[in-house]
C-alpha cells in the first residue's frame, strides 16, 4: 500500500526511490537481513493484555517532516541509537466491554491531541486485526535525572512501548517479536518510535511514497559493536513552547530541505559502513554535523516565525566538544528538536568528559546504547505503574 507524495515533492521521488534500492543493496552486501511482513488480518483477539518498556532515541542521522501524516512517513531514511538514560514503560489492556480507550500517561489522563496519537495507534492495530475493543493504556517515562528535558526523545520510546504492548495484547507474543511488524506500529505515534523499537544503533527506511509495510527499521549493530562507546546526556529545558510537530510541518518549508534530503543516500552507507568497522568517531562525526544541519533546516523553514530550538546553553556544550578534541579528546555531540544535549564518546574517556560537563555547571546522565523494545513481565509492569 503506497502513501502520499505533497505535490511540491513529487520531484523527489524517483530519486529517493533510487537511493533506497541502493541502502538495500548495502544491507544485502553488508549481511544484513529483512524479514518479511506477516499477513495477520482477521487474527485477533477481543480481550488480552500486555507491557512493554523501550527506550529513548538519539539521532545521528536526522529527519523532519512528514509525507504522510496519517501513516508517519519520513521524506528521507535516518539513524539513531537508543539512549539508556530513560525508557517508558506500557501496559495495554483491550476489554470487549469497555466504551471508550483510556490513557494514563505519567499519572495523567491524557486529551486532546496526546490522546488522539494513542488512539490513532490503537486503531489502526484493531482494524489489522477484526477486532473492535476499546483499550485501557498506562505509560510512564522514568528519566535518570531529576528532570526530562526537551529534546530526549521519550516520544519514540512512548509509541515503541505501546506498539509492542498492542501488538502482543491483540496478536500474541509470536508478533511481538516480529521486529519488521512492530517498527512498522511503533512508526504511527511517532515516527521516531520505529527505531526505538529496532535497538541500538538503528535505521529507519523511508521516503515519499512507500509503502507502510516497508518503512520500518532494523538494528545495524548486531555484533554488538558499539558496547564501548559512552552514551552522556545533559537534560536542558526548552524556553519555547515548542511542539515536535511544528517543527515537522515547518521543516520542509525550508529552502535547505531538499539538497538534505537528496544528500542522505551518501550518508547511510557511510554510517553502515562505520558500524561496520566499528568506528564510533565516524558516527560521532555525523551525529554532529548533522545536529547542525536539522537546526539549520529548522530555523529557515518560515520567514515571518522561525524555530530557534537551541539554548544559551548548547553553545557552551559545543564549544566544549571543539575545546575537548583540541586537547585530544574525542567527544561528539548530538541535539535533535529540543536542546537537551548527548555527547558521544569512548568510555576510555568518560570520567574525562563527564568531570568538564559538571564544570559548566550541568546535569550529567552517564549511559550506554539502550536495547529494543521488550515485552516484560506484566506482575511487575502493573506494580511499576503502581496498578496494584
Amino acid at each position: 500500500m503506497s502513501t502520499a507524495v505533497p505535490k511540491n515533492y513529487l520531484d523527489t521521488v524517483l530519486p529517493m526511490q533510487a537511493a533506497h534500492r541502493e541502502i538495500l543493496e548495502a544491507l544485502a552486501h553488508y549481511g544484513y537481513t529483512v524479514e518479511d511482513y506477516p499477513d495477520l488480518r482477521g487474527q485477533g483477539r477481543a480481550a488480552g493484555s500486555a507491557s512493554a518498556k523501550a527506550y529513548p532515541i538519539q539521532g545521528i542521522l536526522k529527519y523532519h517532516g512528514m509525507t504522510d501524516w496519517n501513516w508517519r512517513i519520513a521524506y528521507l531514511p535516518s539513524i539513531s541509537l537508543n539512549n539508556d538514560a530513560a525508557y517508558s514503560l506500557t501496559r495495554v489492556e483491550f476489554d470487549p466491554v469497555l466504551a471508550a480507550d483510556e490513557v494514563t500517561i505519567n499519572s495523567t489522563t491524557a486529551q486532546g491531541r496526546e490522546f488522539e496519537r494513542v488512539q490513532h495507534s490503537l486503531d489502526v492495530l484493531r482494524k489489522l486485526a477484526g477486532v473492535s475493543s476499546r483499550a485501557r493504556v498506562w505509560s510512564k517515562n522514568v528519566v535518570r535525572a531529576s528532570k526530562t528535558g526537551k529534546g530526549l526523545g521519550t516520544s519514540a520510546s512512548a509509541s515503541a512501548a505501546l506498539a509492542m504492548a498492542a501488538t502482543a495484547a491483540l496478536f500474541g507474543d509470536e508478533a511481538a517479536h516480529n521486529t519488521r511488524f512492530v517498527t512498522t506500529m511503533s512508526r504511527l505515534l511517532a515516527g521516531s518510535g520505529c527505531r526505538s523499537a529496532a535497538g541500538g544503533i538503528a535505521l529507519w527506511l523511508s521516503y515519499p511514497g512507500i509503502a507502510h509495510e516497508d518503512s520500518f527499521a532494523l538494528r545495524l549493530d548486531t555484533a554488538h559493536q558499539f558496547d564501548d562507546l559512552s552514551v552522556i546526556t545533559v537534560p536542558l529545558d526548552s524556553r519555547l513552547s515548542l511542539k515536535t510537530e511544528t517543527a515537522h510541518d515547518d521543516a520542509p518549508n525550508s529552502k535547505f530541505f531538499k539538497p538534505w534530503m537528496l544528500n542522505r543516500r551518501e550518508e547511510i552507507i557511510e554510517c553502515i559502513s562505520a558500524i561496520q568497522r566499528k568506528d564510533w568517531r565516524i558516527v560521532g562525526q555525523l551525529a554532529e554535523l548533522d545536529s547542525i544541519q536539522l537546526h539549520g533546516v529548522t530555523m529557515s523553514g518560515s520567514r515571518e516565525n522561525k524555530i530557534f530550538a537551541w539554548e544559551p546553553e548548547n553553545i557552551s556544550l559545543f564549544r566544549l566538544c571543539n575545546d575537548l578534541r583540541t586537547e585530544g579528546v574525542p567527544v561528539y555531540f548530538s541535539t535533535d528538536t529540543g536542546p537537551t544535549t548527548v555527547l558521544l564518546t569512548h568510555q576510555d574517556h568518560e570520567n574525562t568528559v563527564v568531570s568538564r560537563i559538571e564544570a559548566l555547571g550541568f546535569e550529567v546522565v552517564r549511559g550506554k546504547l539502550g536495547g529494543p523494545a521488550a515485552l516484560v513481565d506484566e506482575a511487575s509492569a502493573r506494580h511499576e505503574l503502581g496498578l496494584v
